[in-house]
């Protein structure tokens, strides 16, 4: 219940934050449309190249794989970028100032030689946890837990990417320590949002419901509202998940907590384990 209590109170903190400074709200909206795009142009290529052979009962042809690679590196390239250039905007919130979209995606520009590899590296997990998930049961949960290390050794990379302008090799190296010296038994923050982002999604679950038994009408009418409120949800999950992560490396560098997050509860959620005293 403590830890429940204390998601909800960082949540709440970091929605004060983007309520503050809409403009971070923009980063997620951008690399949603952006994702979109790349997505399209690659199913695009495939499809007008006559590359996707499955309707014969074959695979794609070697070069489709191309495209499909192609297609992970540039969704993990305009991810890394607006998240960089959300987290830029957060910490300069975060430091008294206000942010705007353009220094946002100025900091992100200015990172571009750190980013594009980082990309590159997040990219290729995702494919091999992909490749994994396609070996049945087994496959599945090694892929699941692997992934799920992945997310939390990584979580501090791309701030610390884009406020100490480090190579990749000396980042992950930096966000690994981080991540044990700081907060390592404790994932209250992350799963906290997720949390929230489930329950703020039930709205749209009952939504779906009830225009299915409507009918047809219903259906169609209910289930564009119920996709527009995943989509704002998922936007603003985002906003809230990048600055977290951003008050967090504050946290983890400093020692001193973001004046936005001060309060004991993001004391007791960031303590670092050798100080727990409620295990």
């Amino acid at each position: 219940m403590t830890r429940m209590r204390t998601s909800w109170e960082l949540a709440k903190r970091s929605w004060a934050v983007l309520r503050s400074d809409t403009s971070l709200a923009w980063f997620p909206v951008f690399s949603f449309l952006a994702t979109l795009g790349v997505v399209g142009v690659v199913a695009g290529l495939i499809a007008a190249a006559g590359l996707d052979d499955r309707a014969t009962g074959n695979a794609l042809r070697p070069i489709g794989y191309v495209f499909v690679v192609l297609g992970y590196l540039g969704v993990a390239l305009v991810q890394t970028y607006f998240l960089a250039a959300l987290v830029a905007g957060a910490d300069q919130r975060l430091r008294g100032g206000q942010s705007t979209v353009t220094s946002g995606l100025a900091a992100a520009n200015a990172r571009l030689h750190r980013l594009l590899p980082w990309a590159i590296v997040t990219a290729t997990v995702s494919l091999v946890l992909n490749m994994l998930e396609r070996r049945g049961v087994i496959g599945r949960i090694i892929a699941g837990v692997l992934g799920l290390a992945w997310s939390l050794i990584t979580f501090l990379t791309v701030p610390i990417l884009v406020l100490e302008d480090i190579g990749i090799g000396a980042a992950f190296t930096r966000s690994k320590d981080l991540f044990r010296r700081t907060w390592g038994e404790n994932v209250v923050g992350q799963a906290g949002l997720g949390v929230v982002g489930f329950l703020v999604t039930i709205p749209a679950v009952f939504l779906l419901m009830v225009g299915a038994a409507l009918g047809t009408a219903g259906l169609v009418v209910l289930g564009g509202v119920a996709l527009i409120w995943v989509i704002v949800t998922a936007v603003v999950l985002a906003a809230l998940n990048g600055i977290y992560r951003t008050a967090l490396y504050h946290f983890a560098t400093t020692g001193q907590v973001p004046p936005d997050f001060a309060g004991s509860d993001f004391r007791a959620a960031f303590r670092p384990r050798g100080d727990r005293t409620d295990q």
